[in-house]
């Protein structure tokens, strides 16, 4: 079947392949956590300073006990997420320290619009878990804003989540948080409840509080998604093909810390990877290249039969413009039809991971149901062919009679909420409004509708009582 999304041959991803083992044998990727370096020490891998050095032999073992899918557990459990093979999982924003309204002004993000945003991904139809980090709050320290925005992943909303990677003591206090609500480390050990980010720094380093945080959610078993950023030109060669071989190097370095520490633990190769505007020296996020990177990342993770992760919905504009949309559907789309089994920043995100917009946010939702319904599998048999209404109609008759039409449009249809349909006219009486009008107006009716889930009271006190005892020794410098 003649395709025009095929990617590179099974003879390109070897020699990237190739590549990457070369790069973790003669370059190696540095660790700069002590207790890293001890881990590959004790197994037998070759360590110079702050350097490992990896042999293919040994990458190919570790990589060989990683599951290709998993289950990560909501405490609704019709709301649990499979990630890998055919099973994907679309994700809000990621990491933006501001808010973009829809007049184009820029203002610090707030907690109380972080909590809107756990709201907004609670109601949503399309987003499968909550993300963490949408927004940096501004207005709380940083030091311990994540015991604040942990805790609000966990009680408004019942479906699973994300945790903070931002370093080892994060990461512990996060793991403590989700021993509380599971009832004890020993119900979440070796059974995902979350998923936690973990960024190498390009090219070829693990910082310390990255190496720190895989540790601990390697112990626990919880899985780890790591999303290298490549920028070709700047972080990497100028060429798509060398800025593959450093993120798969980078990417593996890591995944394989996590297989020593804990043999199945489940981990997702990522990507975000884009090329350098030359005239900014900043990432061209919504560039053509990003695209290609999205393409390649899921042949190279199904190459060591990994499920995968790339962006979602990115852009370099900073309004929810025609621009804004024609970059995030195209890297919507590209990624889901590519294969990626993990996708943050699905939702929300303007100038270049660096703003979130509410608006936004809810246009990318809708375009997100677009595409679920783009790629949900069609059944062909007797009753979707439908003869006997076919037979029934005739030539020139009506199908808007027939019951089945009526029982079946709202699941055979995608009805969007924000995109107009219909006629000028009726357009013009209601006052002409851009989409980003629409979805403000749309924004106040969802966050006024929702409900917090049920969540045991002693439960939520005890959340509450452990992030007021965790800030209290934070402040004091314990």
């Amino acid at each position: 079947m003649f395709q025009r999304m095929i990617g590179f041959s099974e003879f390109e991803i070897n020699k990237i392949h190739n590549a990457a083992m070369e790069i973790l044998q003669d370059v190696g990727v540095a660790f700069h956590d002590p207790e890293a370096l001890e881990i590959f020490k004790a197994n037998c891998f070759k360590v110079h300073g702050k350097t490992v050095f990896f042999k293919e032999k040994q990458v190919m073992e570790y990589l060989s006990t990683a599951p290709s899918r998993f289950i990560v557990r909501a405490r609704n459990p019709e709301k649990d997420v499979a990630i890998g093979g055919k099973d994907f999982a679309l994700l809000p924003g990621w990491g933006a320290p501001f808010i973009i309204d829809n007049n184009g002004d820029q203002r610090d993000a707030l907690m109380e619009d972080y909590i809107n945003f756990c709201k907004l991904v609670h109601t949503s139809e399309y987003l499968d878990m909550m993300g963490y980090l949408m927004v940096m709050p501004s207005d709380i320290p940083s030091n311990i804003s994540h015991l604040d925005m942990f805790l609000a992943n966990l009680l408004y909303t019942d479906k699973a989540t994300m945790a903070s990677p931002q370093d080892r003591q994060k990461a512990v206090d996060n793991i403590e948080m989700l021993s509380i609500l599971w009832g004890g480390r020993d119900k979440i050990q070796n059974k995902p409840v979350t998923v936690s980010k973990i960024n190498p720094i390009s090219p070829l380093i693990y910082a310390e509080e990255m190496a720190g945080a895989l540790i601990e959610y390697a112990r626990l078993g919880q899985p780890l998604q790591f999303p290298s950023v490549v920028q070709a030109g700047s972080t990497g060669p100028v060429t798509i093909p060398g800025c593959l071989a450093i993120l798969t190097a980078e990417t593996l370095a890591g995944i394989v810390l996590a297989q020593i520490i804990n043999p199945g633990v489940p981990c997702v190769i990522g990507s975000i990877s884009c090329s350098t505007d030359m005239r900014t020296g900043g990432m061209a996020l919504g560039g053509s290249e990003a695209m290609i990177h999205i393409k390649a990342i899921t042949q190279i993770a199904n190459f060591y039969g990994l499920p995968c992760k790339s962006g979602g919905s990115l852009t370099d504009s900073f309004f929810p413009d025609m621009q804004a949309g024609i970059e995030s559907s195209i890297s919507l789309f590209y990624a889901l039809a590519s294969g990626v089994n993990m996708m943050d920043q699905a939702c929300g995100i303007l100038a270049c991971f660096n703003a979130m917009s509410f608006e936004k946010f809810l246009i990318d939702e809708e375009t997100c149901g677009y595409v679920r319904r783009i790629l949900r599998p069609m059944e062909v048999s007797d009753a979707t062919i439908a003869m006997d209404q076919i037979k029934k109609a005739g030539i020139g008759g009506s199908y808007l009679t027939f019951p089945e039409t009526f029982s079946q449009f709202k699941t055979e249809f995608f009805i969007p909420k924000l995109a107009v349909r219909g006629g000028y006219d009726n357009w013009q009486k209601k006052g002409k409004k851009q989409i980003w009008e629409r979805a403000a107006e749309y924004k106040t009716q969802r966050l006024s509708s929702y409900e917090k889930p049920f969540l045991d009271p002693d439960i939520e006190k005890e959340l509450k009582a452990f992030v007021d005892k965790r800030k209290k020794e934070i402040i004091k410098g314990k």
